[in-house]
């Protein structure tokens, strides 16, 4: 086989393979050279998802006629002024951007520069076959159009998605951009359509501002501000609670030196501050900055720049860890306004009319009828009012009220007080006024009323105070009078003897207990009594589903909060007046106390005006 030489225009579309893997690549690399260029506002328009139109205009400094000639040339750059890839300040460097996208399109870009009275001028690229430098009419700064990419390589097309699907990614790269620079405007249009208009923000809070256009209000009103520095390395941004999360990580955007990453060292670090607080299938929604020196960083390490490597990774892993950790400590016993709006939407659904109508119209007519009789109006015509259809809510208020409510009739004069109650009231979570189905704590505030889940939020509760006995030196353990003996499988049994030591720092002592058995001598004293067997069962399966020896700093989240599950309060128990106030006040002093071990949300508060407008009033 003879060696040979790849001619240019082939160099050029292998180049281009592997830089511009679909549209979204293009306007990513064309929006990067813009900021690069100081442009304060982008305008992107998009047709077809980008396969047939890309046309990005900026307001930076421009090109002159040699930048224009030079710009589509291979490994041509204005970013590296001294030639050191160690120290990239720039989202560019590599240069081969447009000579790629030049090489599978018709490339045009007009230019001029900023401050100058020279003329504009633009210069096209067919499929690799560059034109010389003509004249144009352009305005100050640059107008890049991309027109029919991939027409020179028809291969690549096949492999391309719908334009819905491909105007997506354009525009989930340009969102990312857009929040590691809010002081830019940006403007995305498909298919004549605005897709969305940022406008720059400036001042203290334009950061979240950002962040607000592009992930909602229910973000802003959930972030928690992240600041933590650490040697040479800072970190900054917005991480949401934990019961505001998802069940991917697609809403995890990350940044390094303002560059958008994907990195798995990152994202396992992410994991690994929530394990406390979520489920291993819900993931947070945050928007984090790590800023570095560029020398311990290297973003050489893939065409499309999505990677980074650090030099020291432990230290960057122990700055998001612990800078999330700080955040969710400062958060208290926080949950998400997102819970109170669900839970009003699943109240303001609606029963369809007819049976809205048979609804009111059985209760209120027997209710006349039966009126009618005590007062001798037998086939009188008068009749109760019939309101209009509204929420089920209401008409499930009209009901007589059932059993399963504990009212707090039978409490002590003194704690029945009026007095005595508005000053319950004053608290976060309120006076404690009902038990629902003897699983859930209706208490009133001052601005509304919250339902808690009793077992979830006592559940955090245990997990809580055991990590602060343990961070203390060990969990205070309780002898059983007699040993449980519990019967496991022979796989079960291994697991749970081999992990025999760090049990006992939790306070529960098992030993063996002939073939298949074990015998344990002591719980956790914070469990009270507790199924063994079960518990036992709980334990061997998480060890079994963290496939490796357990750690007891590693995997503490699992083995604690299965432990806390089965000392807490269960569904079901009766609970005094007392003991549900008990259990609100040491919530309202306990961190993180808003969400279970599993990511999902203890409580619920309902606003008095949000309760107002299920019912009409407002």
């Amino acid at each position: 086989m003879l060696i040979r030489k790849l001619p240019e225009s082939l160099i050029n579309q292998i180049a281009a393979g592997e830089v511009i893997e679909r549209p979204a690549a293009a306007v990513k690399e064309l929006a990067e050279n813009a900021i690069d260029a100081g442009a304060t506002q982008l305008d992107i328009t998009l047709r077809d998802g980008g396969l047939s139109l890309i046309s990005i205009r900026d307001n930076g400094i421009g090109m002159d006629t040699d930048d224009l000639r030079l710009a589509v040339e291979r490994h041509a750059t204005s970013k590296l002024p001294d030639g050191d890839l160690l120290h990239i300040a720039s989202l560019g460097f590599r240069g081969e951007a447009l000579a790629s996208i030049g090489a599978v399109s018709r490339l045009k870009i007009a230019s001029r520069p900023r401050g100058k009275d020279a003329d504009g001028h633009e210069i096209t690229v067919e499929g690799g076959l560059v034109h010389d430098v003509a004249p144009s009419s352009c305005p100050e700064g640059t107008l890049i159009e991309v027109r029919d990419l991939f027409y020179a390589t028809p291969a690549r097309l096949k492999f391309m998605k719908t334009p819905p699907t491909e105007a997506r990614h354009a525009r989930d790269a340009l969102e990312r951009l857009a929040m590691a620079y809010p002081d830019i405007g940006f403007s995305l249009e498909h298919n004549g359509k605005k897709v969305f208009s940022l406008p720059p923000r400036t001042g203290e809070n334009a950061g979240l501002d950002r962040l607000s256009d592009i992930m909602g209000a229910d973000f802003s009103e959930n972030a928690m501000p992240v600041l933590l520095e650490k040697e040479d390395a800072t970190l900054k941004g917005f991480a949401g609670l934990p019961t505001l999360n998802r069940s991917n990580a697609q809403t995890q955007y990350l940044f390094v030196n303002g560059r958008p990453v994907r990195d798995k060292l990152l994202t396992g670090a992410i994991r690994a501050a929530y394990a406390d607080y979520l489920a291993r299938d819900r993931h947070p929604v945050l928007c984090l900055f790590i800023d570095v020196p560029f020398e311990l960083v290297d973003v050489n390490v893939h065409p499309a720049k999505s990677e980074v490597r650090f030099r020291d990774p432990r230290n960057i892993s122990g700055l998001i860890v612990r800078g999330l950790r700080n955040a969710l400590s400062e958060a208290q016993h926080r949950a998400s306004t997102t819970v109170a709006g669900q839970a009003l939407g699943y109240l303001a659904k609606s029963t369809p009319a007819p049976q809205s109508e048979q609804l009111w119209q059985g209760e209120y007519s027997q209710s006349s009828e039966r009126y009618g009789k005590l007062k001798g109006m037998e086939g009188s015509s008068y009749h109760y009012p019939r309101p209009s259809a509204t929420p089920n809510l209401a008409a499930a208020a009209a009901m007589p009220m059932a059993p399963a409510m504990r009212h707090t009739q039978n409490l002590p004069a003194a704690e029945n007080d009026q007095n005595a109650r508005e000053d319950y009231t004053e608290y976060p979570l309120g006076a404690a006024c009902a038990q629902l189905h003897n699983t859930y704590i209706v208490a009133q505030t001052q601005g509304g009323i919250v339902i808690v889940d009793q077992h979830a939020a006592h559940e955090r509760l245990v997990y809580e105070r055991m990590k602060n006995e343990l961070q203390k030196g060990a969990v205070k353990s309780q002898g059983l009078l007699l040993p449980e003996i519990v019967e496991l499988d022979a796989g079960a049994t291994e697991r749970l003897l081999e992990n025999a030591p760090a049990f006992s720092q939790l306070g529960l002592d098992i030993e063996a207990f002939g073939q298949g058995a074990i015998a344990v001598q002591a719980t956790p004293a914070l469990l009270g009594q507790v199924d063994c067997k079960k518990l036992l069962r709980d334990l061997a399966d998480d060890l079994d589903e963290l496939d490796q020896p357990l750690s007891l700093k590693e995997s503490l989240e699992d083995v604690c909060s299965t432990m806390a599950c089965h000392g807490s309060v269960r569904a079901g128990r009766v609970l005094k007046t007392e003991e549900m106030n008990a259990l609100l006040r040491e919530m309202e002093a306990t961190p993180h106390s808003g969400q279970c071990n599993h990511g999902r949300p203890t409580y619920v508060e309902l606003k008095l005006n949000d309760i107002e407008k299920l019912f009409g009033r407002r």
